[in-house]
């Protein structure tokens, strides 16, 4: 338990980013499902229009501390090369 009055207000500060790092983590993990969703089922035009909408929002996740921006860097561009290899198919 908390003893001096700073230590209260840090815990509550804590318990807050906790609950935003959480959000921010299951947007990241969505987008990445929701792109290798449509990575498997091939639909070009799709991934066309969300890729830039995906990158967004991985670098906005990792801009804010929730995951490491070289992590989301990595992610990018693993699935940068995955769309590119199909496009040359």
């Amino acid at each position: 338990m908390p003893n001096t009055k700073s230590a209260v207000r840090r815990v509550r500060r804590v318990k807050k980013q906790t609950f935003v790092n959480r959000l921010r983590k299951s947007k990241y993990k969505a987008a990445i499902k929701h792109m290798e969703e449509l990575i498997k089922n091939g639909k070009k035009d799709k991934i066309k229009i969300y890729f830039p909408k995906f990158q967004s929002i991985l670098m906005q996740v990792a801009k804010s501390g929730a995951v490491n921006k070289k992590t989301a860097s990595r992610k990018i561009s693993k699935i940068s090369k995955k769309i590119s290899s199909k496009k040359s198919k």
